[in-house]
């Protein structure tokens, strides 16, 4: 099967409720059809430094931010193929590089054990942002269920809903079950809309009539602030106090 490697598109969040996301699917049949795949659970490692450096400067909402995470689409096994994915958005357009591998390799490469057998453009790119942190390792462990659909018309416009979406910071494998702490708001679902141009007329209608608007929401930016900020601020405050209790 060939994957797509490169992408270059506008990527717009809505926050829904699931009966909002049920009649959205009503209005979108006409124009749109459901992924092969019907709902699939996907699994991220996401890759930080020891400080959280990627994903403090992403949460700054500053212009240019990036990304680096390996990605699967089940519940992976050392040879099953999985995704390293670098993603940039620079002016709210999000370029994507992606490189697909077996799970094993892919997580010795990125740990620095092995290089890659055979180098490409994405991974000499991948490699030079390893040199360039440092220090990159697997920080969280994101999961979610999502829901994919394609336009009819054969564009390049999607629509995605993303539910159960679940973070943590041990167990971090691709090979293990999806579990976590979640972080989407009781009775919500994340859409996103993506496409390289314009959101077709249909749906901008659909949404002014159903009184949806864009959100701002980052699933490693919120499970930074969910989970990994607090324990970092309990683990400071801890310090602090052991250094103040032997001065």
């Amino acid at each position: 099967m060939a994957f797509q490697t490169i992408f270059k598109r506008y990527e717009l969040k809505y926050m829904l409720t699931h009966g909002q996301k049920e009649k959205l699917l009503t209005l979108m049949k006409p124009h749109m059809h459901p992924d092969e795949y019907g709902k699939t659970t996907i699994r991220n490692l996401y890759y930080d430094t020891d400080t959280y450096l990627l994903i403090r400067r992403s949460i700054e909402k500053t212009n240019y931010k990036e990304k680096l995470r390996i990605r699967s689409y089940s519940r992976a096994s050392a040879d099953s193929t999985v995704f390293a994915e670098l993603k940039k958005k620079y002016n709210n357009v999000v370029y994507k590089r992606r490189l697909s591998l077996p799970n094993q390799e892919a997580m010795e490469w990125l740990s620095g054990e092995k290089s890659l057998a055979k180098h490409t453009q994405i991974s000499n790119e991948i490699d030079y942002f390893l040199r360039f942190y440092g220090t990159l390792h697997p920080t969280v462990f994101l999961s979610y269920d999502r829901e994919a659909y394609y336009s009819n018309d054969d564009t390049d416009f999607r629509v995605t809903f993303d539910d159960n979406i679940l973070c943590r910071q041990t167990d971090l494998s691709l090979e293990s079950e999806a579990y976590g702490t979640p972080i989407l708001p009781e009775n919500k679902v994340l859409m996103e809309l993506k496409c390289s141009g314009g959101i077709p007329i249909w749906m901008t209608d659909i949404l002014s009539r159903e009184k949806l608007y864009k959100t701002s929401f980052s699933k490693y930016g919120t499970a930074y602030r969910t989970l990994i900020f607090p324990q970092t601020n309990k683990i400071n405050s801890y310090n602090m106090l052991e250094v103040t209790a032997n001065a």
